[in-house]
């Protein structure tokens, strides 16, 4: 044969793939693929205003505060705090992949990210702002009034261009290529033994009924304690407010288990910080299984294999304000 070294790679080649795609169908979690970014003016427009703290009423408080590109896209705290030191209500949930999920925030009252982008902003327990007040700060500097007619074909910003760019940068916000991504694409070296028996455990004992799909996890609304009560000082209702019906008191979206090891502490109280003590709440609450010590460890192990690549880029330089830019409201003192 002429080309030994080339026949043998497209041979071997032809028998991995089938085995490939016979294992990505076969499985209810499935790999996160790369984004791809089609609007790229807009998608860094969408950063500078993602990390741009003068959104915000004290001009101190960004996206990026409540959701830490450096800390797994959260900010590792049971609750955010918010303008004025402000404790929030519920814990902040990663914005890493969130373009997969079916709705925004726990409750999902938010159908996109576009619409969620808005909330923050006029939240007076978080960024304290108004969407009016907002805009005037944009429309007062003129590298941010160039960008939005280059992209927009007009300086006459608009909340929905500002929620519409920060959607789109978050939109690439994805982590491909974990550990257990590979494995799932045919790299039987990507998984030890221990987390592969975490993994067949996780699949065993009903966990993938909620936690699927490529985020494993953001596609559906559970009852937190369907076995067991969850017991927790937290006012959240879940679901409920947001649809007036009682069945879903206490419902609310399930997390994604994507860079769950980046994300603590867990649920939407962020009552828990060690995700083994989270593996063993929810197998008891959820599912009825009191795992062993070696069972938590195992499936443990495995979710921190979802654990992808995290966003990386430039930090945005942000144009400078102007005389005419509103000046920001410090926080009140004690």
């Amino acid at each position: 044969m002429k080309y030994p070294l080339i026949a043998t790679a497209i041979i071997a080649a032809s028998m991995a793939m089938p085995a490939m795609a016979d294992r990505v169908a076969s499985e209810l979690i499935k790999p996160i693929e790369p984004a791809v970014i089609t609007e790229p003016a807009k998608a860094e427009l969408g950063k500078k205003l993602f990390f741009d703290p003068r959104l915000s009423r004290s001009g101190f408080i960004s996206c990026n505060s409540c959701h830490n590109l450096s800390m797994g896209g959260s900010d590792n705290l049971p609750t955010s705090i918010g303008h004025n030191w402000q404790e929030g209500p519920i814990n902040s949930p990663t914005v890493l992949n969130s373009s997969l999920s079916v709705a925004q925030f726990w409750d999902g009252r938010a159908a996109n990210l576009q619409e969620q982008a808005g909330g923050p902003i006029a939240n007076p327990m978080e960024m304290a702002s108004s969407h009016v007040l907002a805009i005037d700060v944009l429309r007062s500097i003129p590298q941010y009034r160039q960008e939005f007619a280059a992209i927009y074909g007009t300086e006459d910003i608009t909340i929905d261009h500002v929620t519409d760019a920060i959607a789109v940068f978050e939109e690439t916000l994805v982590t491909p290529n974990s550990r257990f991504d590979l494995w799932l694409k045919g790299d039987d070296s990507a998984l030890n033994t221990q987390e592969l028996a975490g993994y067949n455990k996780f699949k065993e004992i009903g966990c993938t009924a909620c936690h699927n799909g490529p985020a494993a996890g953001g596609t559906s609304f559970q009852r937190m304690g369907v076995v067991e009560p969850y017991v927790t000082d937290n006012p959240a209702e879940g679901r409920v407010s947001v649809t007036g019906d009682d069945r879903d008191r206490f419902n609310f979206k399930v997390p994604t288990l994507r860079n769950v090891e980046l994300t603590y502490p867990y649920f939407h109280d962020g009552a828990y910080w060690e995700l083994e003590k989270a593996v063993d709440v929810m197998a008891r609450l959820q599912l009825g299984r009191q795992l062993s010590d070696e069972e938590i460890g195992n499936i443990t192990a495995f979710l921190k294999t979802l654990t992808g690549e995290q966003p990386s880029f430039a930090m945005p330089i942000l144009p400078p304000s102007t005389n005419a830019t509103p000046r920001p409201v410090p926080f009140e003192k004690n």
